[in-house]
């Protein structure tokens, strides 16, 4: 009898959905006291848990739930079992609890598997794409996604006579994955998901837990995957919530039979004692183990950590002095994402359109772009730019943009015995672009002289000849600082500000 091969799985965060019912008549019986403290209790337990007061990782969020099946859901990532439990019992210990009764619950451990990369495995988790890495780090250690709306549902794959999942071989298993997952792609920056394993664990085979700002969003790709055969032949599925996030310290709002809001007014999460809501502060889609696909969201940085502040601040106050904007890793006034990618330009910037589509329905999205090399210059890679206005949303870009063809790299995950600088916002006046061209061909014609000088790239965006960006990458900061300090580098400064229609930005990574 033949056994087929189930997938390999890591495993990493445990996620508890923890759905609460409020006994409405005895929260308008109860005494003001009573109320009062209920609330208050309640703020310190939701505000501790999402502040991570309990762990040193992890993530936690509180929804309202709509419909009659809950009122609260409150959600928890933490790395243990242990730190889940010891919230359920904390919370038990408030007064709020007493006017609550838990309807529903759902455990789940993030997970990824072979159907995603058998490389991870077969290696021992060592592998040698860097954005493969961060994705799968951001898969086991999810941060909970800021959208509003969030939609959350268990599944089983189907063992019946006809159409039994566990019956395929796993390379029809992992095709029915990919094509599924193909469908969700399309989804980047619309939805986000968090995929959890509960074999063993719970009801289901798997908690699905979708996030959107817009809830069409999710039940447009619902409604599409359920035409994918992964979905049709072979899914079955538990019953849905929906909810909308709020903050904890918004909990008097949600009581009062008030509008929630997502935002907090009072930066300083204030609240009376009365019970009554004052202003206050606040703190994709697949099946199967979760690996059809990804609505990336990293937890950590995409540009990594500098060795040293002091260090970077005496740069950039340097820098300032000749006139020149030395950002942070990923800038102050915007924030960068920079992929490198060896891939084809136009199949590169074909995908990168796709999801610079979905990236255009958030506010805080500036520009996507794609940077390619001169055609002089074939040892040059393509570059893929986005640019943000916050850094919790430069990150999920990266997640997604790290799923691109042929990445290589991405900045700030370089080699250590090298340091690299970027410059973007190199947008010329179209009249001087051989100018500045010139120029540039000028300055590396020096850097090419000069001691720990590896190489530097002029490539520009493909959409704007006009606009260009420069990459750069040194032995080390001394010597890339000697090149910032020349009289060649100032005469380029000096030159830039005549020809340039933004000022350029120095962004150092280490």
């Amino acid at each position: 009898m033949d056994r087929r091969q189930p997938p390999q799985t890591d495993e990493g965060w445990y996620v508890l959905h923890d759905f609460r019912s409020i006994d409405w008549d005895g929260w308008r019986d109860a005494p003001e006291h009573r109320r009062s403290r209920a609330l208050a209790e309640g703020v310190d337990y939701l505000s501790a848990a999402t502040e991570l007061a309990d762990a040193e990782e992890g993530d936690s969020a509180v929804f309202s739930v709509l419909g009659h099946k809950a009122d609260l859901l409150v959600l928890h990532l933490r790395p243990t079992l242990a730190d889940l439990d010891t919230l359920e019992r904390r919370f038990e210990q408030t007064a709020l609890a007493e006017f609550t009764e838990r309807t529903d619950s759902y455990l789940s451990v993030t997970e990824v598997s072979g159907y995603m990369s058998q490389e991870y495995f077969e290696e021992d988790g060592e592998i040698e794409d860097t954005g493969t890495k961060r994705y799968i780090e951001s898969r086991l250690k999810p941060e909970i996604p800021d959208s509003e709306f969030v939609s959350f549902y268990p599944m089983d794959k189907r063992r019946g006579p006809e159409d039994n999942w566990y019956d395929l071989p796993f390379d029809e298993r992992a095709e029915h994955l990919s094509a599924h997952g193909d469908i969700g792609r399309d989804y980047a920056g619309r939805v986000t998901q968090i995929i959890s394993g509960s074999v063993g664990l719970d009801d289901f085979e798997w908690g699905v837990t979708l996030f959107a700002d817009d809830p069409t969003d999710v039940k447009e790709l619902l409604t599409e995957m359920r035409f994918d055969p992964s979905s049709s032949h072979f899914a079955e599925f538990g019953r849905f919530l929906s909810a909308r996030r709020f903050p904890p310290a918004n909990l008097g709002a949600f009581l009062a039979g008030e509008p929630v809001p997502q935002e907090s007014a009072d930066p300083h999460g204030s609240h009376d004692q009365s019970g009554h809501h004052e202003h206050s502060h606040s703190h994709g889609h697949g099946h199967e183990d979760g690996d059809s696909h990804h609505h990336g969201h990293d937890s950590d940085s995409p540009h990594g950590d500098d060795s040293d502040d002091s260090d970077d601040e005496s740069v950039r106050s340097e820098l300032d002095e000749l006139g020149v904007y030395a950002g942070q890793p990923h800038g102050e006034d915007v924030h960068a994402v920079v992929l490198y990618s060896a891939a084809d330009s136009d199949e590169l910037f074909e995908e990168v359109e796709g999801l610079r589509k979905n990236f255009d329905h958030y506010d805080t999205h500036l520009k996507t772009a794609v940077y390619e090399p001169q055609e002089s210059d074939s040892a040059a890679e393509t570059a893929v730019v986005s640019l943000w206005e916050t850094d919790r949303a430069a990150n999920t870009a990266a997640g997604f943009l790290a799923d691109l063809p042929d990445i290589v790299r991405q900045a700030g995950d370089d080699e250590d015995d090298s340091w690299g600088t970027m410059g973007m916002f190199y947008t010329v006046e179209p009249e001087h672009r051989s100018d500045f061209v010139g120029v540039f061909d000028d300055a590396e014609s020096i850097l090419a002289d000069m001691d720990g000088h590896r190489k530097t790239d002029l490539l520009e965006n493909r959409e704007d000849e006009n606009d260009m960006f420069i990459a750069s990458r040194w032995d080390s900061r001394e010597d890339a600082m000697q090149f910032f300090r020349s009289d060649a580098f100032a005469d380029a400064v000096e030159f830039g500000r005549d020809v340039l229609t933004d000022r350029p930005r120095h962004v150092f990574l280490a």
